[in-house]
């Protein structure tokens, strides 16, 4: 794994998220404020501007440049919360030029943990965490175990979607979303359903690259 990595990786959740742009915008618009997907990739269209800076780079760095980027960039309460992501992601990788199973799931997780400190949030609050802690969980369950690469790839994005599906009968403790009550069960949240696809996303391009 290295900066192109970084970018090809990039490139797999810009395409889900332009594909189900119409779809997040509309549960956004149910219990949001109906700005998330366009903050979002207003931050990821961003970073192709930066492609050569992020290829050139070891993972670690190339996190960190798309992290400050996406700060700058993402409005609302996604920008602090993505970068600090990334941000956690490059500081767990550090200056390494490879990356195994165990190190990418101890990253991710270290991503996770940066982002729950800074949103307050846990399972069960109707937001993105549902879908990201279950994930660095079972990635780092799964490295622990020893699992193959494929194996990882095939279990993460289904994790990812149980979570997002769960967050449909949940209330909500965060955002605009949290002032609706009982009104916001039924709705799945949109920040949920976007990193759930852009793990999907991620994980396929990761396995197809491997093939």
């Amino acid at each position: 794994m290295n900066g192109k990595t970084v970018m090809a990786c990039i490139e797999a959740a810009h395409s889900t998220l332009k594909e189900h742009t119409d779809e997040i915008a509309a549960l956004d618009q149910q219990i949001g404020d109906g700005d998330h997907i366009f903050n979002l990739l207003r931050g990821v269209d961003a970073l192709f501007a930066m492609r050569a800076d992020i290829e050139a780079a070891l993972i670690g760095p190339a996190l960190d440049l798309a992290a400050s980027k996406l700060l700058s960039t993402v409005g609302g309460s996604s920008g602090p919360l993505f970068f600090s992501l990334l941000h956690g992601m490059a500081k767990a990788a550090g200056d390494a030029e490879t990356m195994s199973v165990e190190g990418a799931a101890q990253m991710f997780a270290a991503g996770v943990d940066a982002v729950t400190q800074r949103g307050k949030a846990g399972i069960g609050s109707k937001t993105m965490m549902d879908v990201l802690i279950p994930v660095a969980s079972r990635f780092v369950e799964l490295a622990d175990s020893k699992a193959a690469p494929e194996t990882v790839l095939d279990a993460l994005p289904l994790i990812a979607e149980e979570g997002m599906l769960a967050t449909r009968d949940m209330l909500a403790t965060k955002g605009r979303a949290s002032f609706l009550g009982e009104r916001a069960r039924g709705h799945i949240d949109p920040g949920a359903r976007s990193s759930q696809l852009m793990i999907g996303a991620v994980c396929a391009r990761l396995a197809q690259d491997r093939e």
